[in-house]
C-alpha cells in the first residue's frame, strides 16, 4: 500500500535541507541513506546504531600532563567584554 507525501526543500545555514512529514514516522535524530539514482532519490534508516566515540581512556595516554594550577587559569578579561559593561553600566 503505497502512500503519496509532500515535502518541501529549504534552504539550512549553506546546505539545502527536506522536510519530511511527521506521518512517515521517522523520530528526530535518526540517521538516514540517501541514494540518487537516474533523478530518482530513496532513503532509508542507516543500519546499526550511531558509531560514538570513547573517550575515557585518552586522560591516560598522556600522564605527563597535569592541570594547570588555579593562578593560571584565571584571565584578563577581553577589550570587548570591557566595553559591553561599560555601555550596561552607562544605561
Amino acid at each position: 500500500m503505497n502512500k503519496e507525501y509532500r515535502a518541501k526543500v529549504f534552504k539550512s545555514g549553506n546546505s539545502l535541507a527536506l522536510r519530511l512529514p511527521k506521518a512517515l514516522g521517522l523520530e528526530e535524530g535518526t540517521e538516514m541513506v540517501l541514494r540518487e539514482e537516474k533523478g530518482k532519490f530513496e532513503f532509508e534508516p542507516a543500519v546499526g546504531p550511531r558509531r560514538k566515540l570513547d573517550i575515557s581512556g585518552f586522560a591516560g595516554k598522556a600522564p605527563w600532563l597535569k592541570p594547570l594550577p588555579r593562578e593560571f587559569r584565571e584571565f584578563e578579561e577581553r577589550p570587548s567584554a570591557l566595553a559591553k559593561r561599560a555601555r550596561q553600566n552607562d544605561a
